[in-house]
């Protein structure tokens, strides 16, 4: 499935894009990590919860939990929240 990165990530990917497999959120995550070590941690913290700042949209559709399933025909888009002032 197509997996958009956020800017914040691309320093791992090298790309606002990549494909990667996964019959869950959590597996797909976890999937990106063996690719690109380190990435999962950005995403998801020690408690196994999506991190407060990230946001994850399957077809367009808010998700908050890592059990959540997906397809293969699935977009899956990560965004990370931006602060400061």
């Amino acid at each position: 499935m197509r997996v958009l990165i956020p800017t914040p990530l691309r320093s791992y990917t090298r790309a606002g894009h990549v494909d990667a497999d996964g019959e869950t959120l959590g597996a797909l995550l976890a999937a990106l990590d063996r690719r690109y070590p380190g990435i999962r941690f950005r995403m998801v913290d020690e408690q196994d919860r999506i991190r407060p700042h990230v946001r994850v949209f399957v077809n367009a559709e808010a998700v908050f939990d890592l059990s959540h399933g997906l397809r293969r025909d699935d977009e899956v888009r990560i965004v990370q929240a931006l602060s400061g002032g």
